[in-house]
């Protein structure tokens, strides 16, 4: 779990990366930064973080990712990478060790549509929590929500397996891992009701040792959303 405050404006930038290392750009709570730390953690590869405060950037770190987001990855020769599915592709790529990709290009490209099915659903994790919190109806959303998950539900019905997968974790149960990781955080629990494989999947995923190294606790979460909520974000909570 990374521990380093937040880089802010006016932060210096850090120097370069050893040549041992690879470095990531991350802020401890985005759930798309979250997916490449579970590659690096499930990998193991040799890595340094260094978060980012979104809301307030260093002014060298848009030299680095145009867009201002995270995840960032820098090599020790200076090569830059962003977008959270083009890091995880890229380290899956270069390091040896586990491949979380399917060898085929069919079983790439099935996970790359159910990717694309899920990131639909991504939205529903914020604006429920944050219409909640402005006392907004909500209701219809909720339903929204326990439609999109009975479909993923489905799907595991369908292939008879514990993983989206298959039967071990692959990339696109990362890939969708850190948005259920914050379900009973951002109080949707509730939306996973009639949901039986789905919610044996969340529980295999707990048990997964990258999954408990890159995890916090639902009160972090709940303070973050509540924060980004009053627009006043906590970047930093509990360090």
């Amino acid at each position: 779990m990374a521990s380093g405050k937040c880089l802010t404006k006016g932060s210096p930038a850090p120097g370069p990366v050893p040549k041992d290392k690879i470095r990531i750009y991350s802020m401890r709570f985005c759930p798309f930064a979250q997916r490449a730390r579970l590659v690096l953690a499930a990998k193991g590869i040799n890595h340094e973080t260094v978060n980012i405060n979104l809301k307030d950037k260093p002014e060298w770190y848009l030299a680095k990712n145009p867009f201002g987001l995270v995840p960032t990855l820098e090599t020790s020769a200076g090569e830059i990478i962003y977008e959270s599915p083009i890091t995880c592709d890229y380290l899956d790529e270069v390091y040896a060790g586990k491949k979380l990709l399917p060898s085929s290009a069919y079983g790439k490209a099935q996970q790359k549509m159910m990717l694309e099915h899920f990131s639909k659903a991504t939205l529903y994790f914020y604006k429920i929590p944050m219409g909640k919190i402005k006392g907004d109806d909500v209701s219809g959303l909720e339903t929204e929500l326990k439609e999109k998950f009975g479909k993923f539900n489905e799907y595991l019905v369908k292939k008879k397996s514990k993983f989206f997968g298959g039967d071990s974790i692959t990339m696109i149960d990362y890939m969708m891992w850190p948005f259920f990781e914050r379900l009973e955080g951002f109080g949707l629990e509730h939306c996973m009701a009639g949901t039986p494989e789905l919610k044996k999947w969340t529980e295999r995923m707990w048990e997964d040792p990258a999954v408990k190294a890159c995890m916090y606790g639902t009160d972090f979460y709940k303070v973050y959303i509540e924060s980004y909520t009053a627009g006043k974000v906590d970047y930093d909570y509990g360090l």
